[in-house]
């Protein structure tokens, strides 16, 4: 028995089958475009594997940190009268930055330039800087004088005996006389010797007396800016007290360490360059200083120092910095532009171009140095890498060189 299907039903079927062959001719239409497409070369940029000369570089991270920097102490004792500068001023060197109370240095003062005063009186001079002679001083004059008399009395009686116009004993007194005036002579010259060591000594005690009154005034040793103030107005200090931490900000000095292998080529006196991220884009100039002659043996890194000229004192102390160092050392390297580089799970690739195909290279890398980068390993001097459009490139694929 045969089965006789509906007229509507027929015609669906017949639309479905229709539309399943066109669909099927579409498919085949468009695979075989996408295969012309395919096999037609792609425009891609190249650019050759160069050796150059390099000059190596040393970057690191180092720490700012003030060239001078100190905290003054009080040098004598005395209550805090008045305080001249606080935290975040600036200083000039020798300016008074706490004055302490003069009242009783100024007292002590005068007290020793009195007794020097009757010292020198005593001695015959005016001032400690112009003494008379030992000889001319009022006491030794005064003896001398006595001991001219004696002497001529005792030459007088001397002769006098001799004609036997007077006694033994009158001989003898003229003698003893003598002997008596001479020792008063040189016992004057003595004393005007321990009056000359006495005046020394009230000279000193003076300045020492003038010394403790100038210490009343702390100044500040050099050019910079008040870090702490530690004391407060009617605060009874010690000498050796702290009062005030000053700090210089130009120059500052950074220190960091440079690798191991890198300090052959590294100087005092090389430029370094320092950033610091308060300041993105500006570069401060600066010159190492100094370098430890020893490595560190936890870093295996040498410490060194560099000065960096702070004009402006926009660098601040404490702060972290980016150091660059142009080292002396020179290598012959081979480089590729960096826009080459093509990474695919850990592997830096680049395609060189081979007729007019792709050829994929897996490369060892170094240093990158501006546009460009090392080549270790991979790559030989004069291939033709692709440069454009690198992340879409695949190995064996059919290309052309762009103009």
């Amino acid at each position: 028995m045969v089965a006789v299907l509906p007229h509507r039903l027929v015609k669906s079927s017949l639309s479905i089958a229709l539309f399943s062959l066109a669909a099927a001719g579409c498919d085949r239409s468009e695979r075989a475009h996408a295969s012309t497409r395919e096999a037609e070369p792609k425009p891609v940029r190249v650019d050759s594997v160069r050796r150059e000369s390099i000059p190596r570089s040393v970057d690191v991270v180092g720490t700012l940190s003030a060239v001078d920097q100190v905290t003054i102490s009080a040098e004598t004792d005395g209550t805090v009268k008045r305080l001249f500068v606080d935290l975040g001023d600036r200083v000039s060197a020798g300016e008074v930055v706490v004055q302490l109370d003069r009242e009783k240095q100024q007292y002590a003062y005068e007290q020793q330039e009195a007794a020097l005063a009757r010292t020198l009186a005593q001695y015959g001079a005016t001032d400690a800087q112009h003494l008379p002679e030992l000889e001319k001083t009022p006491d030794a004059q005064r003896a001398n004088a006595d001991l001219v008399q004696a002497t001529q009395a005792f030459d007088r009686a001397n002769e006098l005996f001799g004609r036997a116009l007077i006694s033994q004993q009158a001989l003898d007194d003229a003698r003893a006389t003598l002997q008596s005036k001479r020792a008063s002579y040189n016992g004057a010259l003595q004393s005007a010797r321990n009056l000359r060591a006495s005046i020394q000594a009230a000279e000193a005690a003076m300045k020492m007396a003038a010394r403790q009154l100038r210490d009343t005034a702390i100044r500040a040793p050099f050019d910079g800016f008040v870090e702490k103030r530690l004391v407060n107005a009617g605060e009874l200090v010690k000498a050796t007290t702290p009062v005030v931490t000053i700090v210089r900000l130009d120059p500052l000095k950074v220190t960091a360490e440079i690798p191991e292998k890198m300090v052959p080529w590294i100087n005092t006196g090389q430029l370094v360059e320092v950033q610091v991220d308060a300041y993105p884009g500006r570069r401060f100039a600066g010159k190492v200083s100094r370098l430890s002659p020893a490595v560190n043996a936890s870093t295996r890194a040498f410490p060194f120092e560099a000065v960096v000229a702070n004009a402006d004192t926009a660098l601040k102390p404490g702060t972290f910095a980016r150091v660059h160092i142009e080292s002396s050392k020179v290598d012959e390297v081979m480089t590729v532009p960096y826009a080459a580089l093509q990474y695919r799970y850990g592997v830096n690739r680049a395609f060189v171009l081979q007729g007019d195909k792709l050829s994929m290279r897996e490369l060892t890398v170094g240093e990158r140095l501006g546009e460009r980068i090392e080549v270790l390993t991979g790559l030989s001097a004069g291939d033709r890498v692709a440069v454009s459009d690198v992340d879409s490139l695949a190995d064996g694929a059919l290309v052309m060189v762009a103009k």
